[in-house]
């Protein structure tokens, strides 16, 4: 402020151009600098009492020519959600009503905005109230309420639409009903509007007057706008409403945006006339008022939008070098792996793209992204379609694609035709002769490819107990008749849900060995269940004794190249008693028209490569293609593996 050359007398003003406490963006640092012959006389105290540290009173104990104050500030702009916050439960949806006692403390910001000398609000404010939210919300009850942020949000942006912004220099703030009749105003003329909307819903609202900095952007928007072309910061204004659980939350009508980062707040009142950012008076004198405001960038942290430099880059690559130098110098070997997420480019907005870990649209995008990854990655590899992670809460496993190849490049599986997904058409009719009769020679050819004698291949049936027990358990009806004997009961158990190969690895000889189970029924009978029948194997009903503990490989372990796998006929297997052996077994059958291959667990790759060999040899003679399940291949440094598999709100990427 510049008195033209003449004395001024100025009369106590009170300065308010420090940030508030509650600030989105972390304050390094805030110095002020006054021109003239000033006193601060203390600091200011607050109707509450409480000491405003960032607002100082100002003395001039003598007439001045200017006035010039400068306020410095340091600011980590690093962005942050406006939406990270909790809500109390009672007021999780809209309308809510406050507590007796905290409506009391919040009195001020829930009084109606006066129109003038009006006794509340003007008919443009009723009119747009009974208009947005009356209208739209009053019959709502329970769960058909909006949620809280929803309705903030269509607040905002409805008076963000209406309401057309201009920078208007006139003093003060325009009354709410004029802003509505002219559909235009200024930031403190929508902040002020907002208010008084929003304590016509029942919401507590103060008006805010602060810093707003905007940062250009790194890149250009993919859609929408790009945002300002420069960094900028001005004076601006916008309202704040109160939330239980969440506090105030700040809310700009200008850009119909929540308050983040940028919006630095100076003062938060319940009504304008308080939130001046200097108050005081001067003698009367003609004088010439000017301010400006500027804003430049101290430090930037390297980002995805704006990496290293190619100085930098080189520093980190030399780094690297000397790190790997010393690794290797102490036989210190490393694996990397990484988790690289994806979400939908369309619609991200059903619950299995905001929460929820598992969809139908996450499934066809998986499948397409894990047949992407194959193409370009796994040629010869092998597609293993396994059990994901388990979550608490969660009624089943997530389901796991594992596309596994070897380091050498030489192919796992030779004819990708024979290797079919879940989701393919079927191969045969479901449920038919041809079906059965494909997995029970299916298995039959990979028991003679093992040396496995066939009279040891045993078909697998559902348990008709479990049937006659639920029917049994029912509620209403009849109750079955009691069964004379097991036997006539497993004589009704209808076709094999597939057939198992008992078989194991005998690792002294070299060689595949098998065993004869046994139980006391007269077939194998699946535990109850609609899991793949892997995972029903009755293994407490085929020996009396415990099984033999498999010891697991030493990752450690010494293993040089892999073999080649060289078709061939195996040597015959050897049969142990199933007291003394493994209780293993690699599983087939036909579900929905496709045919299952579950892979028993073995702990060393080699045998698991020739296994694989051995089952696409079986599908090439059926001329059937095959899914493969079941236990996952051993972990072994020779071979590479990516999973696709599904995490809440995105789908997962693993590399091993």
């Amino acid at each position: 402020m510049d008195g033209d050359g003449l004395l001024v007398d100025l009369h106590g003003l009170l300065g308010d151009l420090f940030p508030a406490e509650l600030v989105d963006a972390a304050l390094a640092s805030g110095q002020a600098h006054l021109a003239g012959p000033v006193a601060v006389a203390g600091q200011f105290v607050d109707v509450l009492g409480e000491l405003r540290l960032e607002a100082p009173r100002l003395v001039f104990p003598e007439p001045v020519k200017e006035l010039d104050i400068c306020v410095d500030l340091v600011a980590d702009m690093t962005v942050i959600n406006p939406f990270d916050f909790f809500l109390e439960e009672y007021a999780e949806r809209y309308p809510f009503a406050y507590p007796d006692a905290l409506r009391a403390d919040l009195e001020p910001y829930l009084r109606r905005v006066a129109e003038s000398d009006a006794d509340g609000p003007g008919p443009l404010v009723r009119q747009w109230v009974q208009q947005h939210i009356t209208q739209r919300y009053a019959r709502l009850t329970g769960d058909d309420r909006p949620r809280m942020v929803d309705f903030l949000v269509a607040v905002n942006t409805a008076l963000q639409s209406d309401i057309a912004y201009t920078v208007r220099m006139e003093p003060g703030v325009q009354t709410p009903d004029t802003t509505l009749a002219k559909a235009l105003g200024s930031c403190r003329d929508s902040a002020w509007l907002l208010v008084s909307v929003l304590r016509e819903a029942g919401l507590a609202a103060r008006f805010v007057s602060g810093y707003l900095v905007q940062l250009t952007s790194d890149v250009e928007a993919l859609d929408g706008p790009s945002g300002p072309t420069e960094d900028f910061t001005d004076l601006h204004a916008w309202a704040e409403v109160f939330v239980p659980g969440a506090g105030w939350i700040g809310l700009d009508p200008t850009s119909g945006l929540f308050a983040g980062e940028g919006h630095i707040p100076l003062s938060a009142t319940p009504h304008p006339s308080s939130a001046a950012p200097i108050t005081g008076a001067t003698a009367p004198v003609a004088v010439t008022m000017s301010f400006s405001n500027a804003v430049r960038r101290v430090h930037e942290d390297p980002r995805v939008t704006k990496p290293y430099t190619e100085e930098q880059w080189a520093a980190a690559d030399a780094l690297g070098e000397r790190v790997d130098e010393l690794l290797a110098a102490g036989d210190v070997r490393l694996t990397m792996g990484g988790e690289p997420t994806f979400v939908s480019a369309d619609d991200t907005s059903t619950p299995q793209w905001e929460g929820a870990a598992d969809g139908p649209e996450k499934r066809a995008l998986a499948q397409r992204l894990a047949a992407r990854l194959e193409r370009r990655w796994a040629s010869g590899g092998v597609v293993h379609h396994g059990q994901g992670k388990w979550y608490p809460g969660e009624d089943l496993p997530r389901w796991n694609i594992a596309i596994t190849w070897r380091a050498d490049g030489i192919p796992i599986w030779e004819d990708r035709s024979l290797l079919a997904n879940p989701w393919d058409d079927p191969c045969v009719e479901p449920g038919s002769v041809e079906a059965q009769t494909a997995a029970r020679d299916l298995a039959a050819y990979i028991a003679g490819g093992l040396g496995i004698p066939g009279t040891h291949v045993l078909p697998g049936f559902d348990d008709p107990l479990v049937a006659l027990l639920n029917e049994a358990l029912q509620p209403a009806g009849p109750r079955p008749d009691e069964p004379d004997d097991l036997d006539r009961v497993d004589a009704e158990r209808g076709v094999p849900r597939g057939w198992v190969v008992p078989v194991f690895r005998l690792t002294d000889e070299g060689r595949w060995g098998t065993t004869q189970w046994r139980t006391r029924r007269q077939q194998l009978m699946l535990t109850a269940g609609t899991s793949p029948m892997g995972l029903r194997l009755p293994l407490s009903s085929i020996a009396w004794s415990p099984m033999p503990e498999e010891v697991e490989r030493s990752p450690f372990e010494m293993t040089g190249l892999l073999p080649l796998i060289v078709e061939g006929e195996a040597p015959p297997a050897t049969v142990l008693d199933i007291e003394d052996a493994p209780r293993t077994a690699l599983c087939v059958e036909e579900r929905d028209g496709r045919l299952y291959v579950f892979l028993p667990p073995l702990t060393k790759l080699e045998d698991c490569l020739e296994l694989l060999s051995v089952i696409e040899t079986a599908a090439s003679a059926i001329e059937l293609p095959v899914v493969l399940e079941g236990y996952p291949l051993p972990f072994d440094l020779r071979t590479k593996t990516i999973s696709v598999t599904p995490d809440p709100g995105v789908i997962e990427v693993n590399t091993r």
